[in-house]
């Protein structure tokens, strides 16, 4: 539970040379890849490219954002590595907290990449939010429900967060004082993007499944799904028809490979983890007492009909959601800027974000 210091070694991977015959060293031929990110070989090694930088919790903190600390990296779960990135507003004051969970496909991705550390640190000052962003671990190595639980984990971090600050501050005093003493552990939302929008939605359920039993002092008000990443065997007409420009953060293909990955071995795309409204086994989102919703979708997201039903399945189920549309833009453009209208559409969504947490 504590302080993980900038240099301490997380859980890291070899990286290997491929053959010029796509065979890697004697791992045997490729048999999932996604370009640039993820290869996968026949013997199930696993190498993951330096697409998008590791950077330490100190980088470019007053470049980005001034009015954020960011302190330290801190470990959630000793037991399997989990850890999280805290971040907080420098203005005084007890503020909301956002669980936060970074996308990927289930596959890769980090709370320490650049594009989320740059993200959640504007997040922070300007929803005026702390913040917990998650290091869950990945597929395929871990495949679901790993991150899951590791959500769910990450979310009984907080309340034993929650029960230290509330028994004092002089039995509280510790390296973490500083964040806890800026949290409203009465105020928390979960949140992700894309493969963690999908997280904070299962943890969302399994909280009202009652998992974690009593979550006191914690109360959870919120989810905050960004371009939630989900499936199914029947497509639908934004992915059979939406056209992706070169370089998109997510095609078809893409999606399927990430599934294939992260799945339980041998399940289809409507497996409930995939498919949480019309798969087989889906929660019954009526008898569940699951928080508020504001759910962002891009209009030129494949996933965009996914997310527009998941919006009218909740509602049908008598659940509060709210949702934004960002005209002109695609899966992932607030954290990899890869619209031209990236920029003026990720500060409208953190204007969502912060009326949404605001009003609870």
């Amino acid at each position: 539970m504590g302080a993980l210091h900038v240099g301490e070694p997380r859980v890291s991977f070899q990286q290997q040379q491929v053959g010029k015959n796509g065979q890697g060293h004697g791992h045997g031929a490729v048999v999932e890849e996604i370009h640039g990110l993820i290869k996968v070989y026949r013997d199930g090694f696993v190498e993951r490219l330096p697409a998008i930088p590791d950077v330490p919790c100190t980088w470019g903190t007053t470049a980005l954002m001034p009015g954020v600390v960011v302190a330290r990296d801190v470990v959630v779960d000793r037991a399997t590595g989990v850890w999280a990135r805290l971040y907080a507003p420098a203005a005084a004051g007890r503020v909301p907290v956002v669980v936060y969970f970074h996308g990927g496909g289930f596959c890769v991705g980090s709370a320490a990449w650049s594009c989320y550390h740059e993200f959640l640190a504007k997040l922070a000052a300007r929803a005026g939010c702390a913040v917990m962003s998650v290091d869950y671990r990945l597929a395929p190595e871990n495949r679901l429900p790993t991150a899951f639980d590791d959500g769910v984990t990450a979310v009984r971090w907080l309340r034993q967060q929650a029960a230290i600050c509330s028994v004092g501050s002089a039995i509280s005093a510790d390296e973490l004082s500083w964040w806890r003493g800026r949290c409203r552990f009465d105020r928390v939302f979960l949140a992700g993007d894309s493969a963690g929008a999908t997280i904070a939605f299962h943890v969302a359920t399994r909280l009202g499944h009652g998992q974690l039993g009593a979550l006191t002092p914690l109360d959870v008000k919120g989810a905050i799904l960004i371009q939630p990443f989900s499936g199914g065997e029947t497509r639908t007409a934004s992915e059979k028809t939406m056209p992706q420009p070169p370089g998109s953060a997510l095609t078809l293909s893409t999606s399927d490979t990430y599934w294939r990955m992260s799945l339980p071995a041998g399940a289809t795309r409507d497996h409930p983890w995939c498919n949480p409204i019309t798969g087989r086994g889906a929660p019954r989102l009526d008898a569940l007492p699951l928080p508020d919703f504001l759910i962002c979708i891009s209009e030129q997201d494949i996933l965009r009909d996914r997310n527009l039903e998941l919006c009218r399945a909740l509602r049908r189920a008598g659940h509060s959601v709210e949702q934004a549309t960002y005209g002109g833009v695609g899966h992932a453009f607030q954290v990899l800027h890869n619209y031209h209208l990236s920029q003026p559409r990720t500060q409208e969504m953190l204007a969502h974000i912060k009326a949404f947490v605001s009003a609870r």
